[in-house]
């Protein structure tokens, strides 16, 4: 489960308008998709961006995390979809 309250499987699938919902930013691809993003504040400084890439159709092709440290630098990524990859430093 996500910080924001949903599960990644759950982030797969869903309409535009859904995906509207759940994600604060979203970013128009060359090919007719789009990039959704999401910030979410931690407790202790550090902060996580959420991204789910789509095509035209919102058909999920990639769902993955990015951990900043409490002065803004990436750390870890965290790809969680088409394979779940694990925790990667940076």
């Amino acid at each position: 489960m996500t910080s924001f309250g949903i599960s990644a499987s759950k982030c797969v699938m869903g309409s535009r308008a859904q995906n509207e919902r759940k994600f604060a930013r979203w970013a128009k691809r060359p090919n007719g998709g789009r990039c959704y993003s999401l910030d979410v504040a931690g407790r202790s400084g550090w902060s996580a961006r959420y991204f789910k890439e789509v095509d035209s159709a919102e058909n999920t092709l990639r769902f993955w995390q990015e951990i900043y440290d409490d002065q803004g630098k990436l750390i870890e990524t965290h790809e969680k979809f088409p394979v779940d990859k694990g925790h990667r430093k940076v």
